[in-house]
């Protein structure tokens, strides 16, 4: 069975994970949900990724704000995958967020999505876990051959009104 860490670094930034959480559930990956903090919690952060291939987890998904550390702390602790969720903040709109987590030392990456993209961050996750789960990869098959349909779709409602 699949299962994916989603921690975030306050409950404020549950809106934006919500979706994170959901498109992982859609595609059946079991879903464990945290709030830790790497600068109010970082004994509980280190402890959580040191122990989480151990604890079933195959990929971990950090959404953060502001100085954004998260992502990165939990890199350090861990060889499993790491995507950063910048959330957007009120100081420079989620750029902060955004440079914080991309600007990763060489040797201890996180991979990285856009700003508030929760939905691509469960995409990037389903897309690791679809190298190695087939009924994974097939599902993602099916939802992007959906996407292209409702292009398709689309174009032809255009062509009918011009």
């Amino acid at each position: 069975m699949s299962k994916v860490a989603v921690i975030m670094g306050s409950k404020s930034d549950l809106p934006v994970v919500k979706e994170t959480i959901e498109t992982l559930k859609e595609f059946g990956i079991e879903v464990e949900a945290r709030v830790m903090s790497a600068h109010r919690t970082p004994n509980e952060v280190a402890i959580f990724a040191r122990e989480a291939r151990d604890n079933g987890f195959e990929v971990i998904i950090a959404a953060a704000g502001k100085a954004a550390h998260l992502p990165g702390v939990l890199a350090a602790y861990t060889t499993l995958p790491v995507i950063g969720l910048p959330i957007k903040s009120s100081t420079m709109d989620g750029l902060d967020s955004l440079l914080s987590i991309v600007q990763m030392p060489s040797g201890i990456p996180v991979a990285t999505v856009a700003i508030n993209g929760g939905k691509n961050a469960a995409l990037m996750a389903i897309e690791i876990l679809a190298i190695k789960y087939d009924h994974i990869s097939n599902k993602l098959k099916e939802y992007r051959k959906s996407m292209a349909d409702n292009v398709k779709r689309q174009d032809r409602e255009l062509q009918e009104e011009i």
